[in-house]
């Protein structure tokens, strides 16, 4: 038997058991696709699939479904994911482009790869680590209260309020805001956040003596927002999909739900980030490291803002899933993540 005969038969057998969810014998394959050979060749073909361990009979009819190691030969065999139509382009990018702040961002983004995908979407926020400083700006808001506005390279804004003993109205405390804010954007702008972070702790010392407490705060502020827990913060949209799917989970969905509930393993479901945010990743089954997952299979990229990585997203479903369509949905909106999130 050649080689691509046997991939062909295993394709055909993914195809039809993701398309009906019914294990797939050798005459309903016969009938449905062009394999050029007898029912007979393809039973012989089925046959040494099974004793290679891609396909197995789920009970003792003649029907067989693929193996997390077929999903793995078919997903590796893939000659190129499958292009999205321009419609489906045109509303992806439609969906995306409404989106207000970062926040808005990651919440549209988990809904609509949820509803494209019909599957359970997960997306990391910017990771601190991969962030950098775009621009700082300080806004008084007051005779003694001073607004501190951190604006990051990845779209994310955070805003602290300090008190101060100075009248920032007056003609010095207006200069000393131009001056700190100068000074910030020149020590800090375009350095990641942990350069930042060293870089702040010596900023006092260049203002005059008057100048130093409002600094201080400010700095504080700023060391606050750097270091800000949502660093590790995972969204998630589309839990209830997997309803749909009970049949495809062994017993319950249970194990399921309750790994999605761990912090922690959501951000493992995100740690395959690389340099190219193209590649898309696909752990199948018994590859994903948490139990409550063996049942599953996760298809996860990474997002940029400029030309790196800063964060991943993704969506978690049965292992009987449409690879080919998943990768594509995938792909096609980290792609408009990362232009949103564009400099």
């Amino acid at each position: 038997m050649s080689e691509e005969r046997r991939l062909a038969v295993l394709r055909a057998i993914v195809q039809d058991y993701v398309q009906t969810s019914e294990p797939v014998g050798s005459k309903a394959l016969v009938e449905r696709h062009h394999l050029g050979v007898s029912a007979a060749t393809v039973r012989n073909d089925m046959a040494l699939l099974e004793e290679e361990g891609l396909i197995h009979a789920p009970h003792t009819s003649a029907g067989r479904v693929p193996t997390d190691a077929g999903y793995r030969l078919f997903v590796d065999r893939l000659s190129a994911v499958k292009p999205m139509s321009a419609a489906e382009k045109t509303a992806i990018s439609r969906f995306l482009e409404g989106a207000v702040d970062l926040d808005d961002v990651v919440d549209r983004t988990v809904r609509l790869l949820s509803m494209i995908t019909r599957q359970v979407a997960v997306m990391q926020y910017p990771s601190l680590t991969r962030s950098t400083v775009r621009h700082i700006e300080l806004v008084p808001i007051g005779q003694g209260r001073l607004m501190v506005v951190l604006i990051v390279n990845t779209g994310r804004v955070e805003q602290r309020v300090v008190e101060s003993h100075l009248d920032l109205t007056s003609e010095s405390g207006e200069a000393a805001v131009t001056q700190l804010r100068a000074g910030l954007n020149e020590e800090l702008g375009g350095r990641p956040f942990s350069e930042a972070a060293v870089r702040l702790r010596s900023l006092a010392e260049r203002f005059e003596l008057d100048a130093r407490d409002l600094v201080r705060l400010v700095v504080g502020a700023l060391d606050d927002a750097l270091v800000e827990e949502r660093e590790e913060r995972v969204v998630l949209a589309g839990t209830a999909n997997l309803a749909r799917f009970g049949t495809d989970f062994p017993l319950t969905i249970g194990p399921v739900l309750e790994a999605l509930e761990e912090h922690v393993v959501l951000l493992t479901l995100l740690s395959t980030l690389g340099e190219d945010h193209d590649a898309v990743a696909v752990r199948i089954g018994r590859e994903n490291a948490h139990i409550g997952l063996s049942s599953t299979s996760v298809v996860s990229t990474g997002y940029a803002a400029g030309s790196e990585v800063v964060a991943g997203l993704g969506v978690l479903g049965p292992t009987r899933m449409d690879y080919p369509t998943t990768m594509a949905s995938v792909r096609a909106v980290a792609r408009y993540v990362s232009h949103l999130l564009e400099p």
